[in-house]
């Protein structure tokens, strides 16, 4: 098995980055072939005061059936209240199959705001 972290894990875009002016829900990421998940979230402007914050939400199914991951199964850096040009990670720690990073929108205008997913220790290593 190689040792660098490039071959021992696969990222998948979670939210694409862009203005975002509105609640938005990212792509359900397939925790399949996979024990670790984390979503790396990167900020720029904000605009109009945007009141922007993330959370995680799960599900057994893609398509369906999104809650709120539980508070003790998340380990964040990410605040209540994003701010502009910021980074900040979100780990799941959760066991559902598909996983996705909601924004929320409390006020404000717009945040610029994207957003990847990174699935760690793969059962089969090197990850392509």
């Amino acid at each position: 098995m190689r040792r660098d972290l490039a071959s021992n894990i696969a990222d998948v875009p979670a939210i694409a980055p862009a203005v975002q002016s509105a609640a938005a829900d990212g792509a359900a990421i397939d925790t399949k072939g996979f024990s670790s998940l984390a979503f790396l979230v990167n900020t720029g402007a904000i605009v109009g005061s945007g009141d922007f914050g993330v959370k995680l939400q799960e599900s057994d199914s893609s398509g369906s059936g999104f809650t709120d991951v539980a508070a003790d199964q998340v380990d964040t850096t990410a605040p209540a209240t994003l701010t502009a040009t910021s980074s900040y990670k979100l780990g799941y720690r959760g066991n559902k199959r598909f996983v996705r990073l909601a924004l929320a929108k409390t006020g404000g205008t717009s945040i610029a705001l994207g957003a990847i997913a990174v699935l760690g220790h793969p059962d089969h290593a090197p990850v392509a």
